[in-house]
């Protein structure tokens, strides 16, 4: 049975709103939040063999779930790196979303935005979304 929390309606409202954008639950948006909020201050990005930083590390709170993966800004590709997708690569930030969603919720539609489903693991709390373009 899950627990309950008691929140006013304007929050309430406010988490219906950006659980409607994420194209999520209002729960998993509370879960996203306190994940984000636990995050050490700073974790270093990944590094290529020479030791320059060629991707950038991410991960993704699913059903109770953390997936962490890499995202290769050049490529636009995520290499999951944890959990039991860890090991495959998907071409793009929504194909690697759907793989997530569909591995624990089956029966659902696994159609998400991978670019605001996948958060920076630098402890910013910072969507991918944010460096798509940079």
């Amino acid at each position: 049975m899950a627990e309950t929390i008691e929140v006013d309606d304007h929050t309430y409202r406010s988490l219906e709103f950006a659980a409607r954008v994420a194209n999520t639950t209002a729960g998993e948006v509370v879960a996203r939040l306190v994940a984000q909020a636990s995050m050490p201050a700073s974790v270093p990005p990944a590094a290529d063999a020479s030791g320059a930083s060629s991707v950038i590390k991410v991960y993704a709170d699913y059903d109770g779930h953390r997936t962490q993966g890499t995202y290769d800004p050049d490529t636009t590709r995520i290499d999951i790196t944890s959990g039991p997708l860890a090991g495959r690569s998907f071409k793009t930030p929504t194909g690697a979303a759907r793989a997530v969603v569909a591995h624990y919720k089956p029966g659902i539609s696994p159609n998400r935005n991978g670019w605001s489903f996948w958060t920076l693991e630098d402890g910013s709390g910072r969507m991918l979304q944010r460096i798509q373009h940079s």
